[in-house]
């Protein structure tokens, strides 16, 4: 938060020194430049736009689009015409306009209005028009919002495979950029290529703004999934078998995944015959969650009735006498519609019996023989939370402790903790932690396989749909109506 801070401080100074040099040229005073909100005033009085625009700079969103525009045309007053000028006016400005003031020649020619009108190339007109849309989109993506496309059935029925959403990143508050060397508009990759998108040789540190809420239990939130294995998985699912290739991102270039928060900091967390609990009483199960179930027919479903039942995982496994059975992921309630139909000898949740203890799952299957449906008690972290150091907590925790808490030359030998070679006895956590798990709750690579999502990871909370393509359809068709515009709950 120091760092924060004094980055804030030190961007505010090199600001209004330059607004102050432009004030004093153009006959205002120039300690006001250095005065925030207040600088406003001479500053659009200059560039000659009207006082009521202060209103505009209010606005979470809108400020960050006119405070571009407003930069430009400061510039433009000064006689800084060409396209650089305004490419790094509105990239780095302060930086830039420290520069442009030190060098001596400003000459203010007048209110925008006034200014001859210079006639720009074709070439020149498009490289603006890109630059500035570039710039813009690569803020608004980074501080605002940014779209998210729903990838694979780990929420389903909540949202659906092919469901385009928007993710709010001012809800928990907009996290500054880590790694700034990157192509914008791309996350890990230049688009239709293996390249990497980035280079990190520069990481900033990284703090978070101050946001509308916090994380909620039942919120869908989109995070960078921390993992080093869920972070190389390829398109088909499977984990790129050569470790050589895998990727270790930057905490802000992480795969991103969308579940929800089922488990704040400090709950504790179990998971019982499929049934989550949450400090001891049964938590809130979203309307469309689905559930892996077995479905006894007497003869082969009709692919029709999926469709009606809006069921997009099945396939039928066994057959005889006692009838074709047929395994789909669908909600309690789609369950019992199927239930009451006359072909329907039985509808049965597939859970796992306690016994059977997952290989992969968190945090430690040895120590603690769980699966997704018998999971559990589980404490989430909080920051200030102390644990006694043992085997147990080690377990549960030292990989937490070690890549995510921010900790430096961190070992774990002989169920002991060492930072800095100094031996730990009492851990204090440094951040809170989240727990996620998908709405498809037999189908969804979440927390109870990889363990906590840091609070540096979140990247934001999901908004609403905006597109949604059913990837069975063609035409109109395709596009599922019902959905578009619809909230995320």
């Amino acid at each position: 938060m120091i760092i924060l801070i004094s980055i804030g401080i030190i961007s505010h100074l090199l600001i209004g020194f330059s607004l102050s040099k432009f004030f004093e040229q153009a006959g205002e005073k120039g300690w006001i430049g250095y005065v925030p909100l207040y600088n406003l005033l001479p500053l659009l009085k200059i560039i000659g736009k009207p006082t009521w625009w202060i209103i505009l700079f209010l606005i979470p969103g809108i400020n960050i689009i006119i405070g571009m525009g407003v930069i430009i045309d400061l510039l433009k007053c000064f006689s800084k015409n060409s396209f650089w000028d305004h490419f790094l006016g509105i990239l780095v400005p302060f930086i830039y306009l420290p520069i442009v003031v030190v060098k001596n020649d400003l000459n203010y020619l007048g209110k925008v209005e006034e200014l001859p009108v210079i006639k720009k190339s074709f070439r020149r007109e498009w490289a603006d028009a890109i630059a500035f849309a570039v710039v813009a989109a690569s803020i608004i993506r980074w501080s605002i919002m940014e779209p998210f496309t729903i990838p694979t059935p780990s929420m389903e029925g909540s949202l659906l495979v092919g469901d385009f959403l928007f993710v709010s990143k001012m809800h928990y508050g907009t996290r500054t950029p880590k790694t700034i060397l990157q192509m914008p508009l791309t996350h890990q990759k230049i688009w239709g290529t293996d390249l990497p998108s980035y280079v990190d040789w520069v990481q900033l540190p990284q703090f978070r703004l101050p946001g509308f809420t916090s994380i909620k239990r039942n919120d869908v939130v989109v995070f960078n999934v921390p993992g080093l294995l869920e972070n190389n998985i390829l398109e088909n699912g499977q984990v790129e078998p050569n470790k050589e290739k895998w990727h270790d991102y930057p905490v802000d270039l992480k795969t991103n995944y969308i579940k929800r928060c089922v488990g704040i900091p400090n709950d504790v967390l179990e998971v019982k015959n499929s049934q989550l609990y949450i400090n001891g009483e049964e938590a809130t199960n979203p309307i469309d969650m689905q559930y892996h179930y077995k479905v006894t027919s007497t003869d082969p479903i009709n692919p029709r009735l999926l469709k009606k039942h809006d069921i997009s995982e099945s396939y039928m496994y066994d057959r005889d006498e006692e009838g074709v059975r047929t395994s789909m992921q669908i909600s309690p309630n789609t369950a019992s519609q199927l239930e009451k139909l006359p072909f329907i000898s039985k509808v049965e949740r597939d859970i796992r019996p306690k016994e059977q203890v997952e290989h992969n799952i968190f945090p430690s299957a040895e120590l603690f023989p769980w699966n997704a449906d018998h999971f559990g008690p589980l404490t989430i972290p909080s920051e200030g939370m102390e644990i006694e150091i043992n085997k147990n907590t080690l377990a549960t925790y030292g990989k937490t402790i070690r890549l995510y808490d921010h900790n430096n030359n961190v070992e774990i030998k002989n169920d002991q903790l060492f930072i800095d070679g100094e031996q730990i006895i009492k851990y204090t956590f440094n951040q809170n932690y989240y727990f996620l798990m998908g709405d498809n709750r037999h189908n969804s690579l979440d927390s109870r396989y990889w363990g906590f999502v840091p609070e540096d990871h979140v990247v934001g909370k999901g908004s609403f749909i905006w597109l949604s393509l059913d990837q069975n359809e063609s035409g109109f068709s395709k596009i599922r109506w019902s959905r578009l515009f619809k909230g995320i709950d």
